[in-house]
């Protein structure tokens, strides 16, 4: 009798539980990308309140991909928004996203705005390491726990677009300093078939599926319209035959006149999607390149300042008024996340 009381203490603690949604699953990226026919994601915790840990090498700077800056009175959209891309490793051929915004009251379902300096504390905290106060960075393998929400042909890990404590999602350094992971070397025929429309395949193991959320290198193309250059910018490239679009990030190094790449040029870069709708999520794919270091040869950025000159601050390799009017127009400007800004308590 006391065995039989034994098993129903527990299944009645185990449905509690359940119902609480305190559960933590680990899972790869590749099970949480999971989709559909229609590309819609089919995680089973995209319904419950189950949190999902996963684990891989942060691939991008947040800054350099959206406006972090606090703005809690935002009329229109999620104010301050932070993403990055946690890419899988090995056999876990899958990535996924990372988002917060602030103002998710002004998100149609959202609840809650951060104050300003609510939302710097929030970024601080997910860019340090909870246990040692490491600022993270492109290269670090991380561990991560959060709710999954889908969004136009991804599954994301966020707050489900709630300021609750309990939808907060955290990052656990592994490893720092692993080093980004080798991009995978595509041609558009691997990505778009012979009438130049995107492959989709429900099973994720062809076409841009396959690449979703990780870095990938196409080589030998050119801009249809170079004009289009500039912060966010949505591009296109092609290779004379097929076509694929290009979205540029807020890096430093993407900025008006910055664009000297010739006619033919390589693009490194997040393969990331965005569909046109939300149910049916078989297209939107684009290559996501954050930021661009001036090389010339390669749409990219290769993490590190072209110059050693103390001063030097737009790129061009001379100290002069140029880097002062920079300077000038920056001034007391800070990268929320940092700690420059005020969060973190400090």
């Amino acid at each position: 009798m006391k065995g039989l009381c034994m098993l129903r203490f527990l299944w009645c603690l185990l449905v509690c539980t359940l119902a609480a949604g305190s559960f933590t699953y680990a899972d790869t990226h590749q099970q949480v990308q999971a989709v559909d026919e229609d590309g819609y994601g089919i995680h089973p915790d995209l319904l419950t309140f189950n949190k999902v840990t996963v684990e891989g090498i942060i691939i991008n700077r947040s800054d350099f991909l959206l406006d972090a800056a606090p703005n809690q009175y935002a009329l229109y959209g999620a104010g301050g928004q932070w993403q990055i891309y946690v890419q899988g490793e090995d056999d876990d051929h899958a990535g996924t996203a990372l988002w917060m915004g602030q103002c998710y009251d002004n998100i149609p379902g959202g609840d809650g705005t951060y104050t300003d300096q609510e939302w710097l504390d929030e970024i601080y905290r997910l860019s340090h390491d909870p246990l040692t106060g490491y600022e993270f960075a492109p290269g670090d393998r991380v561990k991560v726990k959060g709710l999954l929400k889908f969004y136009k042909g991804k599954t994301n890990i966020n707050e489900r677009h709630s300021t609750d404590t309990y939808n907060d999602l955290t990052i656990e350094l592994l490893e720092a300093g692993v080093g980004l992971p080798q991009p995978e070397v595509i041609t558009l025929d691997d990505v778009k078939d012979g009438s130049d429309n995107f492959i989709f395949d429900s099973g994720r193991l062809t076409g841009c599926e396959y690449y979703q959320g990780r870095l990938v290198k196409l080589n030998n193309v050119g801009f249809v319209d170079a004009n289009a250059w500039g912060p966010g910018a949505q591009m296109e490239v092609t290779d004379g035959s097929k076509t694929f679009p290009v979205k540029l990030g807020i890096g430093w190094g993407i900025r008006p006149g910055s664009n000297n790449l010739t006619d033919t040029f390589d693009v490194v870069g997040i393969l990331d999607q965005e569909s046109e709708a939300y149910i049916v999520c078989n297209d939107g794919y684009r290559i996501w390149v954050t930021n661009y270091d001036g090389n010339g040869r390669v749409l990219t950025d290769r993490a590190y300042g072209r110059y050693n000159l103390p001063g030097e601050i737009n790129n061009d390799g001379k100290v002069d008024m140029f880097d002062f009017a920079w300077l000038a127009d920056n001034w007391l400007e800070c990268a929320p996340g940092s700690g420059g800004c005020g969060g973190g308590g400090n």
